[in-house]
């Protein structure tokens, strides 16, 4: 995989933040997509909160696929509008599918969903609108990793394709900018270990998914890019079907930087999610 093309930046900006983990309890965590059952709450995880976390600055340490599990890479996009779901999938995905397969080699790239975060949408009530995730989390799970596969490829080329190497990636970008608000702080994927990770349920009106929440480790190595510009994407490796590989799952997580003015401009993002299955040994 390439490394990242980031611009390195002359003075590091590493900061300290409250980051939000889960514990471990007996009860499986899980998070409602929709209006839960009357007298169901919303999601259920017991909350450990973290105060004084280092978050480094990835401008200066350039972190890659490969090795730590994310990269920014300088990417400019032809959409003028983030809110029109037609520029979303006739030029948006297009984009990204050139992006993923020069950035991991990928032979075939899948592109299944996408979110939109954008603050103030989501507290006037815009339909599809999310707020940013203020919870360490990733995205899939040995098991649902694996499950996404079937899920979006015809039985007998899913059944080929899981014989190989394939990556899940998110690509995510701030939509106006600079970014300010809730920016995202990612964990350096080498530095979890398998006992951190907890298997959560999402629950969606017609199934149910799996990602990891986090229990906190304090060997876990936080970074972020300050100040992410629109024509910037990071790429994050939430899932490699590769037992050996360095990164497998990177924990990430929306915080607020003690360094955000009072005034900041409100987070909107998009973040794209991907199938990219590596060419047969």
């Amino acid at each position: 995989m390439s490394q990242s093309g980031a611009v390195r930046r002359s003075e590091p900006a590493d900061i300290r933040a409250t980051l939000n983990y889960l514990f471990r309890t007996e009860r499986k965590p899980y998070t409602y997509t929709f209006a839960p059952p009357p007298g169901v709450p919303e999601r259920y995880g017991e909350v450990n909160t973290v105060p004084g976390i280092v978050i480094r600055d990835g401008r200066v340490e350039n972190p890659s696929l490969d090795e730590q599990g994310f990269q920014i890479q300088p990417h400019a996009t032809a959409v003028t509008d983030f809110y029109d779901e037609r520029q979303i999938a006739d030029v948006y995905y297009p984009e990204i599918e050139q992006l993923l397969k020069s950035a991991t080699g990928a032979e075939k790239i899948v592109i299944f969903d996408h979110t939109i975060r954008s603050v103030p949408k989501f507290q006037a009530g815009v339909k599809g609108m999310r707020e940013p995730v203020r919870r360490v989390h990733n995205d899939y799970t040995a098991a649902s990793g694996r499950r996404r596969v079937r899920d979006h490829l015809d039985p007998a080329e899913a059944e080929e394709r899981l014989r190989h190497r394939f990556l899940e990636v998110n690509v995510w970008r701030p939509i106006t900018g600079p970014l300010e608000d809730a920016p995202l702080a990612l964990c350096d994927a080498r530095t979890i270990r398998d006992e951190d990770l907890i298997a959560s349920d999402l629950i969606y009106p017609d199934k149910v998914g799996e990602t990891y929440s986090v229990s906190y480790n304090p060997e876990h190595r936080w970074y972020y890019f300050p100040k992410m510009r629109t024509d910037e994407a990071v790429l994050i490796k939430c899932f490699d079907s590769d037992e050996g590989a360095k990164a497998r799952f990177t924990a990430h997580t929306a915080f607020d930087d003690p360094a955000t003015p009072p005034h900041p401009l409100p987070r909107e993002s998009i973040e794209v999610r991907a199938l990219a299955f590596l060419p047969p040994l």
